[in-house]
């Protein structure tokens, strides 16, 4: 029971271990290899609250966990990538309007964190995770790119995290209807492009893809049942 209840736990760390690996491929100049790795974050941190809700195991200590997990994935990873591929060109300035990234977003998460109102059909702001799944997209065609539309993209979901606007959420889309159709979707084409154009997958993918995929079709054969019960 115990282990059960560590399960989402365990989603979380390969979420922040993703954002560790990234930051490290980055830094060595696998540019590509660590913008997947943020993509393969932001699938295993769909999955986490979902495992989490099914499994009847979410705490306070997982809620604090994916917070810590976010905003090195998806806030310090990204500023990593934009700034090797784009502001480095910059120097100093560069690296240090890079870092403004995760400032942003993890005052973004503080604020979700503590905020009395929360609704599952909008976000205030745009969450982290799809602002640092932008830069990380960015990144992964950036030959095609401009770094002109990066900078300003860059600077856009900055203060587009910490504003005031709602944003719609996918949370209450039920699987594996839209939301999972899109991501395997384009989880297929990002494979289909990179194995074409840069070569080899980190070898991570071939653990997180079979995973997410196996719980897509648990969901799907449960969902499917409720309906046959009902």
């Amino acid at each position: 029971m115990r282990f059960t209840k560590s399960i989402p736990n365990l989603f979380t760390l390969g979420n922040l271990y993703c954002g560790f690996l990234s930051i490290g491929y980055a830094a060595t100049g696998q540019y590509k290899n660590a913008a997947i790795l943020i993509i393969i974050g932001m699938m295993l941190d769909s999955m986490d609250g979902r495992v989490a809700r099914m499994l009847k195991a979410e705490s306070a200590l997982g809620k604090e966990l994916d917070s810590l997990a976010d905003i090195v994935t998806f806030g310090v990873a990204p500023s990593f990538l934009v700034y090797y591929t784009s502001f480095y060109q910059f120097g100093l300035l560069g690296f240090m309007v890079a870092g403004l990234f995760p400032l942003f977003g993890a005052y973004r998460l503080a604020r979700f964190n503590v905020s009395t109102k929360s609704s599952m059909n909008y976000f205030i702001g745009v969450p982290i995770t799809a602002a640092g799944g932008i830069l990380a997209i960015l990144t992964l065609f950036g030959e095609l790119i401009p770094n002109i539309i990066t900078t300003v993209v860059f600077t856009g979901l900055c203060f587009l995290m910490v504003s005031k606007l709602r944003i719609p959420s996918l949370k209450e889309v039920p699987l594996p209807k839209y939301g999972t159709i899109v991501t395997i979707f384009l989880g297929c084409a990002l494979f289909v492009i990179y194995k074409g154009f840069y070569g080899q997958f980190p070898y991570l993918i071939y653990i997180a893809t079979p995973l997410y995929i196996a719980y897509v079709t648990y969901r799907f054969v449960k969902g499917k049942n409720k309906k046959d019960i009902e």
